[in-house]
């Protein structure tokens, strides 16, 4: 059943994101990064807010869950980590399933930024929120988890559907091409940094993006093909991605 997005920026480099459910007109927020900005939203749009799902614990993700809860009377689901900073009415993990009016959210393991880190993905639809695991030409910083784990989460989102749009929660895309440029001289990827660049000199958004598009530039994504070219020639993939990562933590472009 198709679903309407919302996305609109907040804090300094969030997005906000506001799911509907158009069979049944309920809605989800992803994440709470700033609550006031999202219950101004729903108001403007009249949606009527059904379901908090939570990707992980930092508080530009879930420090919003009171208030909004307070406001809407909504469900909070997420994985136990938020429990450190909020409280949750339905914990979730990689496997189970969120239904939101007749729209059924997949819940799909993506710890490395956090331990217990998740996606939501709807198949039907074709598209997926990933909070800080996936970005635009990037990844999450390993704050909590190792490179295998990021790898391994990485490469279940990969497995989508390359149609699949992807919903990220920064905009840091522009950075994000700085750097693979420094890594990649693909035409493809000198390609798109031109695009993005473009595209927020004019103020645009750069998200969403799709799992294909990010199959064929992002720098950590591609790790294994950079292999040779970040001194990790001969290394397992994660061992590659590993490198990549660690590269991109000290760049300074």
């Amino acid at each position: 059943m198709p679903v309407t997005v919302h996305q609109f920026p907040c804090l300094q480099d969030n997005y906000g994101f506001l799911v509907r459910d158009d069979a049944t007109g309920l809605a989800a927020c992803i994440d709470t990064p700033d609550a006031g900005a999202i219950l101004a939203e729903l108001q403007r749009l009249g949606w009527r807010l059904a379901l908090i799902l939570n990707t992980h614990w930092h508080p530009d993700h879930a420090g919003g869950n009171a208030e909004v809860q307070a406001a809407t009377g909504a469900q909070v689901v997420g994985p136990a980590e938020v429990t450190r900073i909020a409280q949750l009415d339905r914990e979730v993990r990689g496997g189970d399933h969120v239904m939101l009016g007749e729209t059924r959210f997949e819940v799909i393991e993506s710890g490395g930024h956090t331990l217990g880190h998740i996606a939501y993905y709807d198949a039907a639809d074709h598209l997926a929120f990933v909070g800080d695991t996936l970005f635009a030409l990037g990844c999450g910083r390993l704050f909590e988890g190792q490179p295998d784990q990021m790898w391994a989460s990485l490469q279940r989102l990969a497995a989508l559907p390359d149609d699949t749009r992807v919903y990220c929660a920064h905009e840091y895309t522009a950075s994000n091409a700085r750097f693979a440029l420094s890594v990649d001289d693909d035409p493809t990827v000198a390609a798109r940094a031109a695009e993005v660049f473009a595209a927020r000199e004019r103020g645009e958004p750069t998200v969403p993006t799709t799992i294909g598009l990010e199959k064929a530039t992002n720098p950590f994504l591609r790790a294994p093909k950079l292999a040779a070219r970040i001194g990790a020639a001969g290394q397992p993939d994660y061992q590659a991605f590993a490198a990549v990562r660690a590269a991109k933590d000290v760049f300074k472009g």
